[in-house]
């Protein structure tokens, strides 16, 4: 049986429908980028490997656990999955997909630049890459997960100095969405008022990690307690592309290399 940490977020429990949702909304924005040869880096358990792959020519999701990399190898003949510590990209060639796509995962990367000058090495010329991660100017507390967090100037600045154009962009939503996040960052500030020392930011973050799992679960729960429908009648479709970044709770960034 499957155990779900809250930086995962499952999308069988419903506590983590508002956070899964918008997660799966990334997937959805993505579809008219998409075409070809598609990279997926960081595909996880499979959340948007059904959206995106009628949209594309062949399917190569990298992942870290191997043992996501043979469920998802049995739930999707169709597609190929292949273990990876990255960066860098072992084994793929120069200009080998037409698209990839990266969702939430540059945050956990050491070597932010190097793992976008990979996405670029691997794109074909002409090709594009669609990433997501957390606007930090909304982020609620600090995630021990994450090696750091952007805001968008900050993104914007790495990726203009490999990619030949990047078109920034978020993930917002609607009132329903916003709501929610209102209401969670109440139940956060009363949780961290605690934190009279300031420990989430002094102590390690391997440290961290234990108390953070316990307290974002606790903190899920009763949200979902609190508001029921609120929390599972949210969808997809509440969570909206717009077109400043900072309107976003995630940046989502498409970059491109040069058909030159």
């Amino acid at each position: 049986m499957a155990t779900y940490t809250t930086e995962i977020t499952s999308d069988k429990l419903v506590s983590d429908n508002p956070i899964h949702q918008r997660l799966l909304k990334a997937y959805i924005a993505a579809k008219p980028f998409v075409k070809g040869d598609l990279l997926e880096v960081g595909c996880g358990e499979g959340r948007g490997v059904e959206v995106l792959l009628p949209k594309a020519t062949s399917y190569l999701g990298l992942d870290k656990i191997q043992e996501v990399i043979e469920t998802l190898s049995a739930k999707f003949p169709e597609a190929k999955f292949q273990q990876a510590i990255i960066p860098p990209f072992a084994g793929i060639e120069d200009n080998s997909f037409d698209t990839v796509v990266s969702f939430q995962v540059i945050e956990h990367i050491e070597n932010d630049k190097l793992f976008l000058q990979e996405i670029y090495r691997v794109l074909k010329p002409g090709g594009k890459a669609i990433i997501s991660t957390p606007n930090i100017r909304h982020t609620l507390s600090r995630n021990p997960w994450h090696i750091r967090e952007y805001t968008a100037p900050q993104l914007s600045r790495l990726c203009e100095d490999i990619f030949d154009e990047v078109e920034t962009m978020g993930i917002g939503g609607n009132s329903k969405v916003w709501n929610y996040h209102e209401a969670n960052r109440k139940s956060v500030n009363r949780i961290m008022r605690f934190d009279v020392f300031n420990l989430q930011y002094r102590l390690p973050a391997s440290v961290l990690r234990w108390p953070y799992e316990v307290l974002n679960r606790i903190n899920r729960n009763k949200l979902h307690k609190q508001q029921g429908q609120q929390v599972t009648d949210i969808s997809e479709k509440d969570y909206l592309l717009v077109d400043h970044p900072d309107k976003g709770l995630d940046l989502f960034y498409v970059l491109k290399k040069s058909s030159d």
